[in-house]
C-alpha cells in the first residue's frame, strides 16, 4: 500500500470516528450528489445568527457476478466501495471529500473539492472533481442504470482533475446550468507538489430544460494527454415522461494534426419504471440499450511514437430488468445481457465480450 492510500485511510478513519458528535450537533441536509460537486449543499444561517455547519455522509457498494458464456469464464469483482462526507460551511461555502475503496481493483481519491456561492446562482468551486463534460460520464455510480457504463462515461469522456469550475444556475421559466472549468491536465497521479505546466485543458457545459421531464445537455472539452491536444464535442437529450425514461447523447474527438482518425461515439437507452406495492420491491425497471464505439486512442503514443488504438471498433446492445427496493435506486438487484459486434480483425478486451451480470448495489 502506498503513503498516499495509507493517508486516504486514515482520513477516512479519523472523519468515521468524529461524525457522530458532528451529526449530532447539526441539522441534516439533503444528498449531495456527484453532478452538481457539492454546489447542492447549502444551509440557511439560523435565526439566532449561529454560524451553520452540516454534515452529509454517503456511501455506494457494488458488487457483481459476471459470466462470458462465449469464453466460458466468470467472475466475481467488487467493482465500486465508495465512501464521503460533504456540506456546507457558513451558509456561503460547501466541500467534498469521497474515495473510492475498490475503483477497478485500486484505492482512488474521488473528490476533494470546495465550493463557494458567489452570488444569485453564481458558484465557484476548486479542488479534485470530475470534469464538466457529457451525460453519462458524469453519473454517480449509484445513479447508473446499467451494471456496466456507457462506452462514452468509460472510454471516450471519462476525466477527473485538478481544477476550478465557475458555474451559473437560473431557475426561470427555463432553467439553466452553465459550467466552465480549467484543469491541470495531471490528475492525481503526478507529485502535484513539483508539477508545473502552461497547458491546460478546458471544459463548458450547458443544461437546459425547455419542457417538463426534458433536460438538454452540449459540452466541449479539450484535454493534452502527451503531445497530442485532443478536442471532444457532446450533446444530449434525456426526457422523463410517466414511467418513461429515454436518453440519447452523441460524442465526437478529434485529434490535432490528424494525429488519430476522429472517433464517434453513441449512447441511447430506454427504461419503464413499473412500481410494485407488495412483497420487498418497490419498483421493477425494464430496460434496453444500445452503444457504441469507433477506434479509439486516449492519446498516449506507442510505438514508434504514433497513437495507437486502445479499444477496437464496436457495437454493443443491452437488455435488463432492475428490482429496487427504495426510491429513486437506493437498493437494487440488476440483471443484464451483454452482446458485442465487432469487425472481423478487432481483438476484443479479456472483459469485452458477451457476458450476463447480476449486481447488487446499495447506497446511503
Amino acid at each position: 500500500m502506498t503513503s498516499l492510500h495509507k493517508k486516504l485511510l486514515f482520513m477516512a478513519v479519523c472523519v468515521a470516528a468524529t461524525l457522530p458528535s458532528i451529526i449530532a450537533a447539526q441539522p441534516p441536509v439533503r444528498h449531495i450528489d456527484e453532478e452538481d460537486n457539492g454546489h447542492g449543499a447549502r444551509a440557511e444561517r439560523p435565526d439566532d445568527g449561529t454560524p451553520p455547519v452540516t454534515v452529509d455522509l454517503t456511501g455506494t457498494l457494488r458488487t457483481k457476478f459476471e459470466y462470458q458464456p462465449g469464453e466460458g469464464n466468470a467472475r466475481f469483482n467488487v467493482r465500486t466501495a465508495r465512501f464521503g462526507i460533504g456540506g456546507s460551511l457558513y451558509s456561503n461555502f460547501t466541500y467534498k471529500m469521497e474515495i473510492d475503496l475498490s475503483d477497478e481493483g485500486k484505492i482512488k481519491m474521488v473528490d476533494a473539492n470546495v465550493g463557494a456561492k458567489i452570488w444569485k446562482g453564481l458558484s465557484f468551486n476548486i479542488g479534485f472533481m470530475r470534469v464538466p463534460f457529457t451525460i453519462d460520464a458524469h453519473r454517480s455510480p449509484h445513479l447508473q442504470l446499467f451494471a456496466n457504463r456507457s462506452f462514452i462515461a468509460k472510454q471516450a469522456g471519462n476525466v477527473r482533475d485538478v481544477g476550478a469550475v465557475l458555474g451559473w444556475r437560473s431557475a426561470g421559466r427555463i432553467p439553466v446550468n452553465v459550467q466552465v472549468g480549467m484543469f491541470n491536465g495531471s490528475g492525481l497521479a503526478a507529485d502535484l507538489q513539483q508539477y508545473w505546466t502552461r497547458q491546460f485543458n478546458y471544459s463548458a457545459k450547458v443544461q437546459a430544460g425547455f419542457f417538463p421531464g426534458m433536460n438538454f445537455v452540449a459540452s466541449y472539452m479539450t484535454t493534452l494527454p502527451e503531445a497530442v491536444r485532443i478536442y471532444l464535442y457532446d450533446v444530449g437529450v434525456t426526457y422523463q415522461t410517466g414511467r418513461w425514461l429515454f436518453e440519447g447523447e452523441y460524442l465526437r474527438k478529434e485529434y490535432a494534426g490528424g494525429a488519430f482518425d476522429g472517433v464517434d461515439a453513441v449512447d441511447a437507452f430506454v427504461s419503464y419504471g413499473l412500481p410494485v406495492r407488495r412483497g420487498a420491491f418497490r419498483r421493477i425497471s425494464f430496460l434496453g440499450r444500445y452503444d457504441y464505439l469507433d477506434d479509439h486512442s486516449d492519446g498516449i503514443a506507442g510505438l514508434p511514437g504514433r497513437l495507437v488504438i486502445n479499444d477496437p471498433r464496436r457495437h454493443r446492445a443491452t437488455a435488463g430488468v432492475t428490482f429496487s427496493l427504495g426510491l429513486p435506486f437506493e437498493a437494487d438487484i440488476r440483471v443484464n445481457y451483454e452482446k458485442y459486434f465487432y469487425g472481423h480483425d478487432a481483438l476484443p478486451g479479456i472483459s469485452d465480450h458477451d457476458k450476463i451480470v447480476l449486481e447488487f448495489m446499495a447506497h446511503f
